[in-house]
């Protein structure tokens, strides 16, 4: 194909099959020229249904890509259109077609346009957003072109197999399983996986398959449509002339919509406009005087369409004879609520908003109304004697209570507040469908409040058949509480049956919604018995008396409040929440379609008043929504529009309107069979129908297509090339077309246009190559399999001819044999080595499973023979990769499975290969294959003899585990399960040849062990099967245990446990001692475990290699538990000998377990386990006292760690050792060990040892424990003295290290940390005596200055700089530990017993200090107590500014808060709460009444409060 695609392609497209002609001379030099012309697409002609566009007969179908021009092509979308709508169900029995005239997208032409405010047309836009431009932009729908050229990767280098089912483990790495050489599937039974030769290693399971993905139906799932005549009358500045020469001045704007039938338009003046389906203004109802009534707050229209019901919100009901429209034929005057009270008038009261009106079935004199103040009524609107008598009957609802009030003559809201518990949240009158039905006589009304749903029947007498309460619902918001919906669907025929049958009648349904729960209810009538007494006669008779059943059938919850709802059709409602569009279907119980849209472009209902559903009235848009046979419109803010749902066709339509055929195909496919997203509108209910509707519909658009893809037009046209000349690649569209085509035929399992027509359109373009890589994506994963032999020969051939060997070997194997060319086959596989397309052919084609053995045990044969000539074990060389195919080859065929796919054989076909394979392997001598007028198949040298069974010993021989281990599989089927006689080939046949071959010294002893590691196995498997002499089992254990090789010891050792389990050895001290040998320590371990020997089972324990560090204490503690049990709870002396002996190996293994352990069993070894450590590793000591010594960690009490060492039961020697390593390595958890350890603690040699390792806190901590006080500030006195003089030296010795200074500090910072805490500690101490407080804390203060004073009186002058800053640091640290302590001391001079001036005073003392200068001291204290004020007048600002912050902040919320109090609030009305007038109405006096009262956001006179 040419190159140059056009950027923004979307393969598929119709679209971007039409490309722009520059010229005939440029055309004639291209080859590849297609036309979009579509003139002779269809042999057939269809001639389109009304209502699908029939004025687009000279529609073009234009490409308008960047890459073209517009080009005139044939109408390809009026065909398609055809193809969809030939034969279509008519839905009109359901769904009766309402002629709304809306033109379809590209139907108006240009005089149409000029035309356009005079016709009667709609501008289609839908609902989210307006469909893009046709683009080439691929579809996203559309699978894959990735998989289009599959790369196979180069073969890898054969790795020899270590682990197999004879192992004793199996792999846990992609690393070990590639060092099987077997695929990890192989290594379960009955594996059916089989890896490929060495051009083709992808199998059918790792073939790359078709990623078709989710198939998402584009285009409007509701078509939305602005009904533009009817919007600009309703919402025009400017009145029409149709609505000036009927007499309007001033029609006001709408307010609520009704539509059956016609669409009226109620508005704020009264009025209401009437229009039919074709935007024609019929008439308006109402006149100047039309006012008075008040807005129209509810519509309704009868059911003949003659009479229009209109609700106002002051209370008054109007009827209108639309042949005489300008006043209404009766009114309804809302009733006064002094004469309610008393019962001479029933009505609405004046002021009441009418929020629902209906007319009950067929009669126009009855009709229903419904209030915001919760009143419903029935009005009969009769005459007597040609005068006009009202009969109104309250439904539901209560009056108010109260009296009138003063002043009555308002207009509106003429009476006092009543408590509104149960408004209406809708009503709505059963009306006739196209079929009667017995529940029409009854003249249903449905009510809905907050709290039940009531049904009442208005004949033969008014009657409640219905109080359903409400259950709890799951809404959040406390407005969805009182949202609330309902909607009547009444009898229509049913859709069972022949079209001129006669069909019964469905039964009205009625949903209904609360919050966000939507429910559905079928309403039915049965007859039941009643006994009636005749008036006359008196006697007694049995009667039918109908009676209505209310049934349950549905149930949905809404993600959001459901504001609308009303039934599209008998099976699907439309549900509006705030911000989607729902579709739900009766039949699925779920919402089917899920369009965004916005429910605030909804014209809200206008209110005038407050009551509880003023909360959110932006949501109450059910007045808005309206459907007639299955349109849906809309009353919005600025226009009215209608709406379709769009069904099957119109989906595939939209495709093709975009240009995109093949996702056309995709669609139909998909309705086909049954994943297409969305509603199935438009299609037969029957599953036999509409199965046979779509198939004959895919097939069409599949043939109308690949007309239109390779018409003549397009074949010599100019649309195929782009300005450069280099002409636009069509290769996706063409793909797309096999690709998508292909789907359809699976979907249909007819596959005559796939092979037949679609081959020959490519095979006559010259693109066939295109078809055929198609196709092989559906071959490689299995989808097709059956292929005409014609197509598989140009396959093959196709990859042959491209050197592609690999990918020709895939097509062989995947195809069935019944359509490969044998011959074709077989030369291609001998000619290049493809050994699985040629075992396949074997196999499968000609049923002959010994061939493929015979091939490769000559591959086999110059594999050992080039391993003894080169004396190495090598298994890369070719033949040696080759050859290794036949284990895979003998795993499936043996396993019951074909060879490479690994499918399941048929039972008879399976069980004949295997015996065939096993006659052959299995035979004594050399045979003859094939039988008749083969050859002798050898397996020695030319000059060698042949033993004994010849072909399973050159398998042993060639690799023994490899071999076994497919015996191992193949013992595992059901072949061996049969009868025996018909094949007599048993297990024990087998097992018998294997001795006896091994038998001599013909292999090496590696294979024998697995041979004998096979028969181990086994044995116990199939007893019934394997019965073998007690000597040969000796033979096998003695040899199993007999092996020195360090690499099959888990093998033997497991395939010893397998021979122990049916076979008890007669020299049991002779197997043992071989074991102890070998090395199986797990055997031995279950033995001694048995005959409780304690001793030899700890040493197996600790000798056994396999149990790591955690699994070998288990172990051992396990040993040491039982070894006590019967030994009066002590460990036995042999026991605890051999455990001294493992101490090295314990201690080696883990630390801290191994401490527990002897703490445990054996606490006098801590000594011993110590020594073993050794004095060297003095850290290793201190970790292992800290398991004893240190805090315990919280551990499950079936662990180990649980055990909790007992301190009184440790030697003193153990702490002591402790606390010295511990003043070594963790000085600071010195104090927290001494005080756990307060009650076995020896304190003075502690105190020694602590003071010995300078862990000088410690000890001045341990004193004060025992009451010391006085000797631990002298020892803190004297730990200071010396740090200072170790400072002092460090600071004047030439070349000394500064960083000491730094340790000495913290010693000394730690020092007068802790002496701080036992002055404190002393201090708030009660009844202390002995000592005074006053003296403690002048030793420590004095102590503290001393060192101050000896550093500072240090001359400056020798001294380095690095000397004189560590000088300088040291008097800094020194002084803040100072003003710490006074800071601790000034917090206790509260008490009498510490005086600050005596301290002070006693401080100051020169005779106190010892130095070269006696003002020293006065000196540096004075500068330690300046500092201390310093601090504490920094925190008094701190915190004089942040009081003067806090009370700033307090007084402005104070001074808003109180300015907020005066102000007050805004009531949301001027009127009163109670008595609905003025808050300042004037009183009798004339003066201004401003007595209020405010409560729970409402205001009220206070007189109407009193």
């Amino acid at each position: 194909m040419a190159e140059g695609r056009g950027s923004g392609e979307r393969p598929g497209s119709p679209s971007s099959l039409a490309l722009s002609s520059h010229g005939e001379g440029e055309a004639e030099d291209h080859k590849g020229d297609y036309s979009a012309r579509m003139e002779e697409l269809f042999d057939d002609e269809h001639e389109p249904e009304e209502g699908f566009g029939e004025d687009c007969d000279d529609e073009e179908f234009v490409y308008d890509g960047v890459d073209a021009e517009r080009v005139a092509v044939a109408n390809y979308q009026q065909q398609l259109r055809a193809v969809l709508e030939k034969d279509d169900s008519d839905d009109d029995s359901r769904s009766p077609h309402c002629d709304v005239a809306i033109p379809k997208p590209n139907e108006v032409d240009d005089a149409a346009l000029q035309q356009y405010h005079k016709q009667v047309s709609l501008e289609a836009s839908p609902v989210s957003s307006p469909p893009p431009p046709p683009t080439m932009v691929p579809d996203e729908d559309l699978p894959s072109q990735d998989h289009l050229h599959p790369v196979v990767q180069a073969p890898q280098p054969f790795v020899h197999p270590s682990v197999s089912r004879l192992r004793s483990f199996l792999p846990s790495s992609p690393v070990q399983s590639a060092n099987l050489g077997l695929p990890p599937g192989s290594l379960t039974p009955a594996g059916g996986y089989s890896p490929l030769s060495h051009t083709s290693n992808i199998s059918r399971v790792s073939t790359p398959t078709r990623c078709d993905g989710g198939l998402t139906v584009d285009g409007e799932t509701f078509k939305l449509t602005s009904l533009q005549i009817a919007t600009s009358q309703l919402f025009g500045k400017r009145q029409s002339k149709a609505a000036l020469l009927l007499g309007a001045s001033k029609l006001g704007t709408p307010t609520v919509l009704a539509a059956n039938g016609l669409i009226c338009v109620g508005t704020d003046t009264g009025h209401t406009y009437v229009f039919d389906f074709k935007q024609t203004l019929l008439c308006m109802c109402g006149n100047d005087s039309a006012s008075t009534a008040g807005s129209v707050s509810a519509l309704a229209l009868s059911h003949d369409h003659t009479y229009v019901a209109s609700g106002h919100d002051s209370g008054h009901v109007q009827l209108f004879n639309l042949k005489n429209p300008h006043s209404p034929v009766r009114v309804i005057a809302p009733a006064s609520l002094p004469l309610v009270l008393s019962g001479k008038q029933e009505g609405h009261l004046a002021g009441s908003r009418i929020i629902d009106v209906a007319f009950v079935a067929g009669r126009h004199t009855a009709i229903l109304s419904a209030d915001d103040h919760g009143l419903a009524f029935y009005h009969n609107l009769g005459k007597i004697l040609f005068v006009e008598a009202s009969d109104t009957i309250r439904i539901l609802g209560n009056y108010p209570q109260s009296g009138p009030t003063e002043d009555s003559s308002l207009r509106f809201r003429s009476f006092r507040r009543w408590r509104l518990r149960n408004p209406v949240l809708s009503m709505a009158a059963l009306p006739l469908g196209t079929a009667p039905h017995p529940t029409d006589a009854y003249q249903l009304v449905a009510m809905l409040t907050p709290s039940k749903l009531i049904v009442v029947g208005m004949r033969p007498t008014p009657k409640t058949w219905l109080k359903y309460l409400r259950e709890g619902t799951p809404d959040t918001a406390a407005s969805d509480r009182c949202r609330g919906n309902l909607a009547w669907y009444p009898s229509i025929k049913a859709s069972e049956g022949k079209k001129d049958e006669a069909r019964e009648s469905t039964s009205p349904v009625i949903a209904y919604s609360w919050g966000k729960v939507v429910q559905i209810m079928r309403v039915s009538e049965t007859k039941i018995k009643q006994v009636a007494t005749s008036s006359r006669s008196g006697k007694k008779h049995e009667i039918d008396v109908g009676t209505l059943v209310f049934q349950n059938c549905g149930k949905w919850v809404a993600e959001d409040a459901v504001l609308a709802l009303q039934w599209l059709n008998v099976n699907q409602l439309v549900v509006f929440t705030p911000v989607n569009l729902l579709v739900y279907d009766v039949r699925t119980a779920d919402a089917i379609e899920h369009v965004p849209f916005d429910a605030s472009t909804l014209l809200p209902r206008v209110r005038n008043h407050t009551n509880h559903r003023d909360l959110d009235s932006i949501g109450d848009i059910a007045h808005a929504v309206r459907t007639h046979k299955g349109k849906v419109f809309l009353l919005e803010r600025e226009q009215l529009r209608v709406g379709t749902l769009s069904t099957w066709a119109d989906k595939i339509l939209s495709c093709v309107e975009r240009g995109d055929f093949l996702k056309a195909i995709e669609i139909t496919r998909a309705y086909y069979t049954g994943e297409a997203p969305g509603n199935r509108n438009g299609l037969p209910d029957d599953a036999k129908e509409r199965t046979a509707l779509l198939r004959s519909k895919l097939h069409e658009l599949m043939v109308a297509s690949a007309r239109y893809v390779f018409s003549e037009d397009r074949m010599t046209d100019g649309t195929h090339f782009s300005p450069d000349g280099r002409g636009v690649d069509r290769t996706s569209v063409f793909e797309g077309l096999v690709m998508t085509c292909a789907r359809a035929c699976v979907a249909l399992s007819n596959y005559d246009f796939l092979f037949e027509d679609l081959f020959q359109y490519f095979d006559n373009s010259g693109i066939s190559r295109i078809y055929l890589r198609q196709l092989e994506t559906f071959v490689l994963d299995g989808t097709i399999r059956s292929i005409p032999p014609r197509i598989t020969q140009r396959l093959v051939a196709l990859h042959d001819g491209d050197g592609r060997l690999d990918l020709a070997e895939r097509i062989i194997w995947h195809i069935e044999p019944t359509c490969l060319d044998i011959n074709q086959a077989i030369r291609l596989c001998q000619a290049n080595h493809l050994w699985d397309a040629l075992i396949y052919i074997y196999t499968r084609a000609l049923h002959d499973y010994v061939s493929p053995i015979v091939e490769l045990l000559s591959l086999i044969r110059k594999t050992l023979a080039f391993r003894q000539r080169t004396n190495t074990i090598s298994r890369t060389d070719s033949n040696s990769k080759h050859a290794y195919r036949i284990f895979p080859y003998l795993i499936n065929v043996l396993s019951g499975q074909a060879y490479p796919s690994g499918e399941p054989l048929d039972i008879d076909e399976a069980h004949a290969a295997m015996k065939d394979i096993y006659r052959f392997v299995f035979n004594g001598r050399s045979d003859i294959w094939p039988p008749q007028g083969g050859s002798l198949i050898l397996t020695s040298d030319d000059s060698g003899t042949e033993p004994t069974y010849p072909y399973a010993r050159l398998l042993l021989r060639f690799d023994a585990e490899s071999f076994l281990h497919c015996l191992d599989l193949a013992f595992e089927s059901s072949f061996f399960n049969v009868d025996e006689k018909s094949h007599n080939i048993s297990r024990l046949w087998i097992v018998t040849i294997l001795s006896d071959i091994i038998s001599d010294s013909s292999l090496t002893p590696f294979d024998v062990t697995f041979v004998n590691i096979f028969i181990a196995r086994n044995v116990p498997k199939y007893p019934q099967d394997i019965i073998q002499p007690p000597s040969t089992l000796q033979n096998v254990l003695i040899s199993l245990a007999s092996s020195r090789d360090a690499s099959t010891r888990e093998d033997r050792q497991l395939a010893a446990e397998y021979l122990l389990s049916a076979y008890t050895p007669h020299d049991s001290i002779l197997i043992m001692k071989l074991f102890e040998d070998a090395g199986f320590h797990r055997i031995l371990q279950r033995w001694h475990r048995q005959e409780r020997r304690w001793p030899e089972l700890l040493q197996s324990y600790l000798e056994d290699p396999s149990l790591g560090p955690l699994d070998l204490f288990t172990s051992v503690d396990e040993v040491l538990t039982l070894s006590i049990r019967g030994n009066d709870m002590t460990v036995p002396s042999d026991v605890l000998q051999k455990l001294t002996g493992a101490l090295g190996t314990l201690l080696h293994g883990d630390l801290q377990l191994t401490t527990i352990l002897i703490d445990k069993f054996a606490p006098a070894l801590h000594q011993t386990a110590l020594d073993t450590i050794g004095a060297a590793d003095r850290r290793k000591q201190y970790e292992y006292l800290v398991y004893l010594l240190g805090p315990q960690i919280q551990v499950d009490e079936d662990n180990i760690l649980h055990h909790r060492p007992d301190l009184s039961n440790i030697d003193k020697s153990l702490q002591k050792l402790f606390v010295t390593l511990q003043c070594h390595f963790a000085s600071p958890d010195v104090i927290s060990t001494l005080d756990r350890m307060r009650d076995h603690v020896d304190w003075p040699a502690v105190e020694q040892i602590c003071e010995e390792n300078r862990a000088y806190g410690a000890v001045l901590w341990a004193m004060g424990q025992r009451g010391f006080i006085e000797t631990a500030l002298s020892k803190a006195a004297v730990f200071e003295k010396q740090l200072t003089f170790d400072i002092l030296k460090t600071l004047t010795t030439p070349g000394s290290n500064t960083a000491d200074v730094g340790d000495h500090l913290n010693s000394l910072l730690e020092i007068g940390r802790r002496g701080t805490a036992v002055c404190l500690e002393q201090s708030t101490a009660s009844g202390f005596m002995g000592v005074t407080l006053e003296d403690i804390w002048f030793q420590l203060l004095s102590s503290q200055l001393q060192s101050i004073h000896t550093i500072s009186t240090l001359r400056t002058s020798g001294l380095n700089d690095a000397q004189d800053s560590a000088r300088t640091n040291a008097l800094s640290t020194l002084r803040g530990l100072v003003q710490e302590t006074f800071a601790s001391f000034v917090s206790v001079t509260s008490t009498q017993a510490v005086s600050f001036p005596r301290i002070f005073k006693r401080l100051v003392d020169p005779g106190l200090y010892t130095g070269p200068s006696s003002g020293t001291s006065y000196t540096e204290f004075r500068t330690i107590l300046t500092s201390m004020l310093e601090s504490y007048r920094t925190d008094e600002d701190m915190l004089v500014i942040s009081k003067h912050l806090l009370s700033r902040d307090v007084f402005d919320t104070v001074e808003e808060y109180t300015k907020v109090k005066a102000k007050g609030w805004s009531a949301s009305h001027s009127t009163c709460k109670y008595c609905h007038n003025s808050l300042l109405r004037p009183d009798r006096d004339n003066q201004t009444d401003t007595r209020l009262v405010i409560c729970r956001s409402a205001v009220y006179h206070r007189q109407c409060v009193s």
